[in-house]
């Protein structure tokens, strides 16, 4: 499964809140796998699962509500739509305030915050643990606004960002063996063959082998520059725990935004209309 900003371990909350396999317990289980079999459904079907398992994590004891709420945030995602998002955030409020703390884990209100942040949903929580998570994507967007990088390409060429003042970049990070990494690299060559003359630069940053990039590229058709980030350098500077991720910077240099993790055709266009692309 994908490495994403909300991935956790399958069930282990669950397993943590109670040792005694009663029925409340087995159906907060199989509601679990049902949450995973997300994965296995066609894209159009998702936002309509993931409502109806939302109204479902909403009815469970308090014992399992913060888990499944957090489990349903792992396997949604920004193209599952604004509405499908905001089905997962109003759950995991809810979740929260009927949880007794020991029950909701302190990555929970990061997830949340970048819901409201990156994925543009709308919360009322006026909870100190919620305000230290805001608090904590601030520090990480400055740093990700004040990070610059030198990167070279499966064909040895460097790339410096400081050098690309003037365009709009956008800043992918991505594996080969993510597929939703693969999946989202069609919609990229499309936004780069329809932007590029006005100035978009895509670099598409990973840390595989360069000979591995080089199998893909072989693959699939990308225009844009494929850069080689040895052990992940760039990578932890810009702090991204999960992928796809996203970043845009404007002709000025300065951070306009960045994705929750893959976005849809619309989210892209919205995206690059920040930094003045129409």
């Amino acid at each position: 499964m994908l490495i994403r900003e909300f991935a956790i371990l399958l069930l282990s909350p669950l397993a943590l809140l109670t040792a005694q396999d009663d029925p409340a317990l087995a159906a907060a289980k199989a509601l679990d796998q049902e949450i995973l079999k997300l994965n296995t459904l066609p894209q159009d079907a998702r936002p309509r699962a993931i409502h109806d398992l939302a109204a479902r994590v909403r009815q469970q004891p308090t014992s399992y509500v913060s888990a499944l709420a957090f489990n349903l945030s792992a396997d949604s995602g920004e193209s599952d739509g604004r509405e499908a998002l905001q089905d997962v955030a109003d759950t995991m409020v809810e979740a929260i305030h009927r949880s007794p703390a020991k029950y909701v884990a302190g990555n929970m209100y990061t997830v949340l915050a970048s819901l409201v942040r990156y994925g543009h949903v709308e919360v009322s929580l006026d909870d100190p643990k919620h305000a230290a998570a805001v608090s904590e994507l601030d520090a990480d967007d400055r740093q990700r606004a004040a990070t610059a990088f030198t990167l070279q390409d499966i064909r040895g060429q460097p790339w410096d960002s400081k050098n690309l003042r003037g365009e709009v970049l956008l800043v992918n990070f991505w594996s080969t063996s993510c597929t939703p990494c693969r999946e989202e690299m069609p919609d990229l060559e499309r936004l780069y063959q329809r932007f590029h003359a006005q100035g978009l630069v895509v670099l598409a940053i990973s840390g595989d082998k360069a000979s591995d990039l080089r199998n893909y590229l072989a693959e699939q058709k990308v225009s844009f520059p494929l850069l080689v980030d040895p052990d992940d350098k760039v990578r932890e500077r810009f702090r991204v725990a999960g992928i796809p991720k996203t970043f845009l910077y404007d002709r000025e240099g300065r951070l306009a935004g960045q994705t929750l993790d893959r976005t849809t055709a619309s989210g892209w266009i919205a995206l690059l209309n920040r930094a003045g692309l129409r």
